[in-house]
């Protein structure tokens, strides 16, 4: 980093106290260093860490085991399951003794290494559980009450783990007898905390009736302790154990315990026996709800606001499930009382009246702020289920000034909840969902892009729920009950590229793939097609650049105008195929592979293939590799025998390739290419048993792309046919007056409605052409011809198979340029495209745009050096 310039008006003072201040600096930066020299080892200490390097991996770990490091010895039980897996017998034998006489006396790092490496041993499988009984057992119980509470966890994780595989009678011998001792008061506090985490998992291993004679006792007792640790640990057991011993034990054992727990003198085990009994309602009746567990929360909500605010946290957490679990045996006013408590929990920390004490220093005031901001977020993730509890048909007259606040939170945390919310709430409202439109476009703007990021993780599902829900059902105008919409979302893009979050940047760019759904065609051409292009050639990350690229091929795949879809690929090819900078080039070859993934075969060969293997002489090395990755792709976009001219012409690349590349690596990669090539199997134009589903997902592809081009052609013909009525109408209105007007062009189409004479014969055409086209798409005639797309993109179908290169060439130029661009009047609308006049007229490799507006020029030299070249070879 470069340091900041020094401010406007304040000389650099090299005096002799700054001098001396900068050989402080540096005598401090000599002494950071003294500590690195001193660290390398002496030849005497790396001698005494050389191994002799013949030594088996057993033999080794012996030795480093007996003579070693701490550091080495901790190395050699790391490496414990690999010695496993290759020597069972020996490590067992020589390697485990001297690891047991190591952990008597191993520092911290080393017993918690062992304790993932037991771990790892037993899940591995790799030896018997009897053996791992017989071997290793002994070693975790006898650790379990190591003086550190981390290592102690550590060998508790690995027996509870353990527990799970091991067999009933050596659980009952091993574990569960001496557990009777260890649960006793005489023993420590940590060991009695140990016996109850133990139990809870050793009663999902014996039947109800040993539960009942041999762990209940020990239970009861250790609900008891003097210990509240104790008592609160025990009580967060009771769950496991209720579900081992049935209901009808739940009943008469565990739930006079936790109705006792409840009233404790201790607020975590009041807290614990809380929790419990929600993770347990399911198990109770509705008389068990009713009569003793609602008495018990309503006398917990009511005493939460005038204890710890961690027991606020912890019912703000589980309102949601509570609310859930007693659904249903509320009163009308205890309903009531509920959703009152809830909202009020939503604003805590936020109203006048939750103001803090005077008396309150500023630690325990950003103390309490976090704890009031813990609430309100668990608030946010209960929103679903209050929905649910309220009635979704009731969500606007009891929940949407409680959802807008949580939506206008200040703290970022309770925002974030909310937005990762979102879509189980649009969900859930179904036809009502139009009532949080606002919010929607408040949280796509949000100042904090977490927020951003979490909300757009369902971003296509909510906005399909915006389309289709509301108060009409009508969807012929998508979303129009929310102009803001398009604004918001190219606003949190462009807020999103100026950051460093990238990665919010590109799931943001894959999720507007889904816009072609949602929002009209015009829309996205005039909003958002432009700025994938600009994030394509200017953004410095390759992840964006890709998911732009893709995004940008979907909005082409689904754009409604054949006018709009030839600039989008005009400007490919002039921009980024033909373009100055390699990158762009690069950044074509993407594009084109998303373009293989997406679009038919015929679309690609169409339009992509010839600038795709020009890129054959592309003077970057880079650039001739990524081809040559893409080239099996473009192989297979085309069909025998209506392709063969193409494959000539990629056959005759490869070659060239072959013969005259002087770069090595691109060589050894055509290489491999030229062997996956001719391993490929060539798609025909009748369907295969073998490429079935491939062969008719291109063709539906290509279905969908004509049905296109039909609908602009109809609607092209409803625009004429409307606006001729209108001109005679207006004619005869003029002429009926006799007022002196002036006439209206008669190319404007107007869409006044109103009586018109060709209305209904344009209706019936209309019709009838939807139902042929129907009817076509239900024939199972599979050998469709492809010329019927050169028929509504070109004028040129009869060049459409000639084998000659130029009459080749011909085909792809006309079809590009038969619908040429004109210059729209874009006054009314943000301009995203400069309009072209006219597309190139000659061949790709020699034209050149009359736009001095285009970003990419094109080297025309090396084009033209190809087309001379392929026209010498037909």
């Amino acid at each position: 980093m470069h340091p900041p310039p020094p401010a406007a008006g304040v000389a650099m003072d090299f005096g002799q106290n700054s001098l001396f201040g900068y050989m402080e600096d540096l005598q401090e930066l000599t002494i950071i260093e003294r500590p690195v020299r001193r660290s390398l080892k002496t030849p005497e200490e790396i001698e005494r860490l050389t191994v002799d390097e013949d030594l088996s991996d057993i033999d080794r770990a012996v030795y480093l085991l007996s003579a070693g490091q701490d550091i080495q010895g901790t190395s050699v039980i790391a490496n414990l399951p690999f010695l496993m897996r290759q020597n069972p017998t020996e490590t067992l034998r020589r390697v485990l003794p001297k690891v047991r006489e190591v952990l008597h006396v191993a520092s911290v790092e080393m017993q918690l290494t062992a304790a993932v490496s037991f771990l790892t041993i037993l899940q591995e499988e790799s030896m018997s559980v009897h053996t791992y009984a017989h071997s290793f057992l002994q070693v975790i119980l006898l650790h379990l009450e190591h003086r550190d509470t981390g290592v102690s966890n550590a060998w508790l994780e690995t027996l509870l783990s353990a527990i799970e595989l091991l067999p009933k009678e050596t659980l009952r011998h091993e574990i569960l007898n001496p557990l009777v001792s260890k649960a006793q008061l005489s023993q420590t506090v940590q060991s009695r905390l140990v016996s109850c985490k133990i139990l809870g998992k050793l009663t999902n291993k014996f039947d109800a009736h040993s539960i009942k004679r041999e762990i209940l006792p020990l239970v009861k007792s250790l609900c008891q302790d003097v210990e509240y640790e104790v008592r609160s640990c025990m009580c967060r057991q009771l769950e496991n154990i209720a579900q081992g011993i049935g209901t009808e034990l739940t009943k008469s054992v565990v739930l006079p315990e936790l109705i006792e727990l409840s009233g404790d003198e201790s607020g975590s085990v009041r807290l614990a026996a809380f929790e419990t009994l929600v993770n347990m309602l399911d198990m109770f009746d509705t008389d068990d709800r009713s009569q003793t567990i609602l008495p018990l929360v309503k006398s917990f909500c009511e005493k939460s606001f005038k204890a710890d605010e961690s027991i606020l946290i912890s019912l703000s957490f589980h309102l949601g499930k509570l609310c859930h679990g007693l659904y249903g045996i509320f009163t009308p006013d205890q309903h009531l009382r509920f959703l009152e408590f809830y909202k009020k929990l939503c604003t805590l920390g936020l109203q006048q009246e939750n103001g803090h004490n005077e008396n309150q220093i500023p630690s325990q005031i950003a103390e309490q702020e976090k704890k009031y901001t813990s609430v309100r977020k668990n608030c946010a993730y209960n929103f679903p289920a209050m929905i649910v509890f309220v009635d979704p048909k009731n969500f606007h007259m009891e929940l949407y000034s409680t959802f807008f606040c949580l939506c206008h939170d200040p703290e970022v945390p309770v925002r974030y909840t909310i937005a990762i919310c979102f879509y189980e709430v649009s969900k859930l409202l179904n036809s009502g969902v139009y009532l949080i439109h606002k919010e929607l476009i408040t949280l796509l703007q949000d100042e904090s892009l977490e927020v951003l990021d979490a909300l757009i993780n369902h971003l296509p599902e909510i906005l399909e729920l915006m389309s289709i829900g509301g108060e009409s059902s009508v969807q012929e105008n998508k979303l129009s009950s929310l102009p803001d919409l398009i604004p918001a979302l190219t606003a949190a893009e462009q807020r999103a590229a100026a950051s460093l979050k990238w990665r919010t940047h590109e799931k943001l760019l894959q999720k507007y793939a889904c816009l072609p759904h949602i929002i009209s065609s015009d829309q996205i051409y005039y909003r958002f097609l432009q700025r994938m292009f600009t994030i394509m050639m200017t953004n410095n990350v390759l992840p964006v650049q890709r998911a732009a690229a893709r995004t940008l091929c979907i909005f082409l795949r689904y754009n409604r105008k054949q006018e709009q879809r030839h600039e989008v690929i005009q400007k490919l090819i002039e921009q980024l195929g033909q373009g100055k900078s390699y990158w762009n080039r690069l950044r074509f070859l993407d594009t084109c592979e998303f373009i293989i993934e997406i679009f038919s075969k015929s679309f690609f060969c169409k339009y992509f293939f010839l600038p795709v293997i020009e890129l054959t002489h592309d003077p970057v090395a880079n650039v001739r590799m990524k081809l040559c990755y893409l080239l099996p792709k473009v192989k297979s976009a085309l069909k025998i025998p209506a392709d063969m001219h193409l494959l000539q012409q990629l056959e005759m690349c490869v070659r060239k390739l072959l013969c005259q590349e002087k770069d090595k690596d691109v060589l050894a990669i055509v290489k491999k290419t030229v062997l996956e090539l001719d391993r490929m199997e060539m798609s025909m134009d009748v369907f295969q048993k073998k490429n079935y589903e491939k062969d008719l997902l291109d063709q539906e592809k290509e279905r969908e792309e004509l049905m296109f081009l039909e609908m602009e052609q109809l609607e092209k013909e409803k625009h004429q046919n409307d606006g001729r009525s209108s001109d005679k109408s207006f004619e005869k209105k003029r002429r009926d007056s006799r007022t002196p007007m002036q006439s209206l062009p008669k190319n404007i189409p107007i869409s006044v409605p109103g009586p018109s004479s060709t209305a209904p014969s344009t209706s019936k055409e209309i019709k009838k052409s939807k139902l042929i086209r129907s009817q076509s798409f239900n024939n199972q005639a599979f050998h469709a011809k492809y010329g019927n797309l050169d028929k509504c993109a070109s004028k040129s179908s009869t060049l459409a198979h000639t084998p000659s290169v130029s009459g080749l060439m011909r085909t792809a130029m006309l079809s590009l340029t038969d619908d040429s661009f004109r210059t729209r009047n874009t006054s009314n609308v943000p301009a995203s495209f400069p309009p072209n006049p006219v597309l190139p007229s000659t061949s790709r490799g020699t034209g050149n745009t009359a736009d001095p507006k285009s970003s990419g020029s094109k080297d025309t030299q090396p084009r033209k050096a190809t087309l001379k070249s392929r026209k010498s070879n037909p």
